[in-house]
């Protein structure tokens, strides 16, 4: 032990001697690894802000959506069949952490004020308090007034701008019932929220009781049942799960992976009464998935240019560095140092270089994220489901870091464990002579 201790400390003393040596090796490594993690946390952050973002919009990592031909202007399920699916829920022992039923209606409503009219593309009818995990989250431009009651609603920002809206105003909402005639309800402004993507733009929340007597649905009624889990990895287990005890009591739909899938599933209408279809958000997210794709291609690819950047410069240093230190080496082997020893010297340069340039290429990683965040992506339309408050930003997952430092590692030894193993081994005569490695 005494003896590993010394040659530990040896081969730092060696690394801080030569360290003008490994100067380039070491810039090599900090940018590659910089560049590798800043790509690849900044990949899943976008993803995950999409998720969420969609998570937030669908209210669910499941979601059961109700069709019913009879109703065509909105998603439904009725009163006794929202406690049929709930009792399947429960059946099914899937134990979700929070669920939230909601009305939903489609593009054709209208938010007016002050003389000024914009359409909606979403309108949403929510329990207020079962979602208050998800308003919770959201960032308001004019906080939230609680209670929200029956009488509130809220608009988003930009809806707001267009309006001439500010928080406490009364505006009037137009929708088209289930007998397709129009009707009209009074709401106050009880919160604004800045959200200027694809999913929060034109998008409204009002109490499904208020929603639901606008459409001329029941008190009860409702269009989609989202179950949210601790575990949103596992959300396709548990939609197969309660699938399997749904369709025992009533009709469903066959189980859709893509957006392709759903409407092709739901485009007939070729049912009577009521069909529940079970959904989770890679179905909604399909579309958005393959550009995830195209880009995890692109980020496998400058990984790859990383990685032989790595290998090259270390396997073409390294060597240089090696033969410059030979005869060194042979003053050492001439000694009483093993070929064991001075490998052990070696590879303890090369582990500790390597940690000191991972964790400095983290830190630059962290500058380079920062740095993104400054820059504006107003040019790129819809990109705003990609950042977080407005800005680009880095996830550092230890399921992705951790993959990142091992493989670089491994690049950074298959490059120099052959070289070292030539130079310990060689006899003592040719170290001294300083002949090539």
């Amino acid at each position: 032990m005494e003896k590993i201790l010394m040659l530990f400390k040896l081969g730092v003393k060696y690394l801080h001697r030569y360290r003008r040596r490994y100067a380039f090796l070491f810039a090599a490594l900090v940018f590659c690894f910089a560049i590798v993690t800043f790509i690849t946390a900044s990949k899943d952050r976008m993803y995950n802000n999409v998720y969420y973002s969609a998570q937030s919009h669908y209210a669910g990592d499941v979601i059961a959506v109700g069709y019913n031909p009879e109703i065509r202007n909105t998603h439904h399920i009725g009163g006794d069949d929202v406690s049929v699916i709930l009792d399947a829920v429960r059946i099914s022992g899937i134990n979700p952490r929070h669920t939230v039923i909601r009305t939903l209606f489609g593009n054709t409503g209208l938010v007016y004020f002050n003389g000024n009219a914009v359409a909606q593309k979403y309108i949403i009818g929510c329990d207020w308090e079962s979602e208050e995990h998800l308003f919770s989250k959201m960032e308001f431009a004019s906080p939230i007034v609680y209670p929200v009651g029956d009488e509130g609603i809220i608009i988003s920002a930009p809806v707001a701008r267009l309006l001439g809206a500010e928080a406490g105003d009364s505006i009037i909402l137009e929708v088209d019932n289930r007998l397709s005639q129009k009707n009209t309800g009074r709401f106050i402004v009880k919160g604004i929220v800045e959200d200027s993507s694809i999913f929060g733009y034109y998008k409204i929340y009002i109490s499904r009781l208020s929603l639901n007597r606008l459409l001329l649905l029941d008190d009860n009624d409702c269009s989609t049942i989202g179950f949210f889990f601790d575990n949103r990895y596992a959300a396709d287990r548990y939609r197969s799960r309660l699938n399997s005890v749904l369709s025992s009591m009533m009709q469903t739909g066959p189980l859709v992976y893509d957006r392709e899938g759903m409407d092709r599933e739901t485009s007939s209408w070729s049912w009577a009464g009521l069909k529940v279809f079970l959904y989770t958000m890679p179905v909604y997210l399909s579309e958005i998935s393959n550009l995830m794709e195209a880009l995890e291609l692109m980020t496998y690819f400058l990984y790859g240019m990383m990685l032989i950047i790595i290998l090259v410069s270390a396997a073409v240093t390294y060597r240089l560095i090696l033969h410059e230190r030979a005869m060194e080496m042979g003053v050492m082997r001439a000694i009483g140092f093993f070929g064991g020893d001075l490998r052990m010297v070696l590879w303890t340069e090369v582990v500790i270089l390597g940690i000191i340039s991972l964790f400095a290429g983290f830190l630059l990683s962290v500058v380079f994220s920062i740095a993104a965040s400054f820059i504006s992506f107003s040019w790129f339309p819809s990109f705003e489901i990609f950042l977080r408050n407005g800005k680009l930003t880095a996830l550092y997952l230890p399921g992705t870091i951790i993959p990142n430092i091992i493989l670089t590692l491994l690049i950074l030894v298959a490059a120099v464990i052959m070289p070292s193993l030539s130079a310990s081994k060689k006899n003592l005569p040719s170290l001294l002579s300083g002949e090539p490695l």
